[in-house]
């Protein structure tokens, strides 16, 4: 793994598009993730930007994934806890049940070949969009080097 392109990406595209309010998401998360390596290995961040996930949250968000449970279960980011509202090939959407937000808040998970994308934002459909499309960028990048 090219852990020098990872890093050098990453920057450059979460200055682009986190934590600003004309930028498409207010965080994002770039999980190291194999689901076809030894179950001993464990999912570490690999970068986080806009928000501190702990651990346990880690684990227990790899294991939903891992356990196929996108249809039946919620998820935990944060506070915020996320219901799943739409599933695809490689990606998912999810919308945050116990937000405080008037316009709501969403999630946006991309799943490359050795890592998930989070990618989290505040608003509804129009914000979605956006933030799919920055998620879907970074996605391409890392698997233009088969990551």
């Amino acid at each position: 793994m090219d852990w020098g392109f990872v890093h050098k990406a990453w920057d450059k595209w979460a200055s682009l598009n986190i934590a600003s309010p004309d930028e498409p998401l207010k965080a994002a998360l770039l999980i190291n993730y194999d689901p076809t390596g030894p179950s001993r290995l464990l999912s570490t961040i690999a970068e986080e930007e806009g928000i501190k996930v702990n651990p346990i949250e880690l684990s227990q968000f790899v294991d939903f994934i891992k356990c196929d449970k996108l249809q039946t279960e919620s998820f935990v980011i944060g506070t915020n806890q996320y219901v799943v509202t739409s599933i695809h090939d490689n990606w998912f959407c999810a919308r945050c049940m116990n937000t405080s937000k008037h316009s709501g808040e969403g999630a946006i998970v991309m799943q490359t070949a050795a890592f998930l994308l989070v990618g989290l934002y505040d608003g509804s459909i129009g914000s979605a969009s956006r933030a799919m499309a920055a998620v879907d960028q970074f996605a391409w990048q890392l698997s233009r080097k088969n990551m």
